[in-house]
């Protein structure tokens, strides 16, 4: 049998603090989700101001990098670049800003953002996911 790492509540908090830390250094207003590797929810915040919108898109971002085990953006510039049929996939978010956590070629979960540009929601992602890893 395999052994699986997992995302701890402490590794949510380390995520989520960095995450933050990136959008409030900028001034942006955003959701951060953090989920399993099935994408199921595991921590969720909404900084003040922040888009009620930005609270379905956030999760649904999260959850799709988790789940297809690849940044959301993978996705956006499939169907960008022409195969549209790719949105009838189930449960996938075809919007950058969702991005898959991976330890030893794994993925563990992923970090979903929304509230700003979409190439920025991702970067606070990133943020989050590279204070977890370092």
């Amino acid at each position: 049998m395999k052994t699986k790492s997992y995302l701890t509540h402490d590794d949510c908090k380390k995520i989520a603090a960095a995450a933050e830390a990136t959008a409030l250094k900028n001034n942006w207003a955003v959701c951060i989700t953090v989920v399993d590797d099935g994408g199921h929810l595991l921590w969720f915040q909404r900084l003040d101001n922040c888009a009620p919108s930005s609270v379905a898109i956030a999760q649904a971002k999260a959850s799709s990098a988790a789940i297809r085990r690849r940044p959301t953006k993978s996705d956006e510039d499939m169907v960008n670049n022409g195969r549209v049929s790719a949105l009838s996939m189930p449960g996938v978010t075809f919007l950058e800003g969702g991005v898959p956590i991976m330890v030893d070629g794994e993925t563990i979960g992923a970090v979903g953002v929304s509230g700003v540009k979409s190439s920025d929601d991702a970067l606070i992602a990133q943020a989050g996911i590279d204070a977890l890893l370092s």
